[in-house]
């Protein structure tokens, strides 16, 4: 793709590095087969390559138009597009750089500037977030249900075996999964307390994902800087970080390229990604006898196009046991996506439903994913159950 940068953006090293992604596109249209926005809408702006367009028109522009920047909102930035692409282009980070972009030039509605600011006064903020959490699950049947079917339904917390000071092993315990889903850490802690391992929780608070993702670059990179200073002092002591949730783990492994004009903090960034692991690259089938259950796999987009990691968890669930239901469209969106479910519902909720109904087409007795977002949002309208796989796992100890 041949560009033509504004001459007032055109020494900025991200501008730069944005230019160097929009010149690997060639226009081929395979990202348009795999995106679930276009799938669902069928409008080229709202797909990948529609998208490229609107972030080269802002750069060689420097303006966007409040409807192109509706398009760039629409994004799930699930990054299916990235493992279709036959060029490499890194459309999460060019997407990243652009909608830091828009956010200098657009005016949002003021619903969609209200609701994210209500989400990054919240969500990030554990102390806040679990008493207003627990407070909606009391008065939870009362509530109107664009409020309801966001807010989990209170559920039996597993007892938590305590955790050992120092060990080498470091547990995440992420901001919403430590509220929402509190039995996914124990349940991990419980499972490495099996295979014999000592294993460490730490609260080290939001990931910075909520805000760098809705355009608060400068609050989202401090997020995550304090995450490297709480990790980074004992790196050398620590053999593997974990993290449960795969949206906090994808990332965490992008730090080091969101943080690469930062001489300071980006080696400190690669040295934690270097102990960075994926609870199924940890955990081993030894000793578990699950019986003939029958298990749908969805697989998060943050896993398979993120962290590229795709049918691990159906290989070892196969192999201890359990019955492995195949489904299709396994490379799409369910629609949680971070924040879409609030920030885009109509859409949001067209995906699951479409998610859902390929995941129960097989007759399974339960639904497991590996990201506390999805696990929520096809829990709200599932009829069968839907948990996390280390939950199920966990659970036939």
């Amino acid at each position: 793709m041949q560009t033509n940068i504004h001459p007032d953006l055109i020494a900025l090293p991200k501008v730069q590095e944005a230019d160097a992604i929009l010149r690997k596109c060639v226009h081929c249209g395979f990202c348009t087969a795999t995106c679930p926005t276009y799938q669902l809408l069928g409008d080229e702006l709202d797909g990948p390559r529609g998208r490229i367009y609107l972030i080269k028109n802002l750069l060689e522009d420097n303006t966007i138009s409040d409807d192109s920047v509706a398009h760039l909102d629409r994004c799930l930035t699930c990054r299916a597009c990235e493992t279709t692409c036959p060029s490499g282009v890194e459309y999460g980070r060019l997407l990243d750089i652009g909608r830091e972009f828009v956010n200098e030039h657009s005016n949002r509605p003021l619903r969609a500037r209200l609701l994210t600011f209500l989400l990054r006064l919240v969500v990030p903020r554990s102390g806040l977030f679990k008493p207003l959490l627990k407070l909606g699950q009391i008065f939870r049947p009362l509530l109107p249900a664009f409020i309801r079917n966001h807010i989990p339904e209170t559920m039996p917390v597993m007892h938590q075996t305590e955790s050992v000071a120092g060990a080498k092993v470091v547990l995440l315990s992420g901001c919403v999964r430590s509220a929402a889903t509190p039995n996914v850490v124990a349940s991990l802690l419980k499972i490495l307390r099996h295979q014999g391992m000592d294993a460490e929780v730490v609260h080290e608070g939001c990931c910075g994902a909520l805000d760098y993702h809705l355009s608060a670059h400068d609050a989202g990179l401090q997020r995550m800087k304090a995450v490297i200073d709480q990790l980074y002092p004992r790196i050398d002591q620590i053999d593997h970080i974990v993290s449960s949730a795969t949206g906090c783990g994808v990332t965490i492994r992008d730090y080091p390229e969101v943080l690469q004009y930062d001489a300071e903090y980006c080696p400190r960034a690669k040295a934690i990604v270097d102990k960075l692991v994926d609870p199924i690259e940890l955990v081993s089938g030894q000793g578990i006898e699950a019986p003939a259950t029958r298990v749908a796999v969805h697989t998060p987009c943050s896993m398979q196009h993120g962290l590229g990691i795709n049918g691990s968890i159906e290989k070892l669930l196969g192999e201890v046991g359990f019955e492995i239901v195949p489904h299709r469209e396994g490379h799409l969106c369910c629609g949680s996506a971070g924040t879409c479910s609030i920030l885009q519902p109509e859409m949001s909720k067209q995906l699951k439903e479409r998610k859902l109904d390929v995941l129960v087409e097989g007759k399974p007795d339960v639904i497991v994913t590996a990201n506390v977002g999805c696990q929520l949002q096809l829990k709200e309208g599932a009829d069968i159950p839907v948990m996390h796989w280390l939950e199920l796992v966990a659970e036939q100890f």
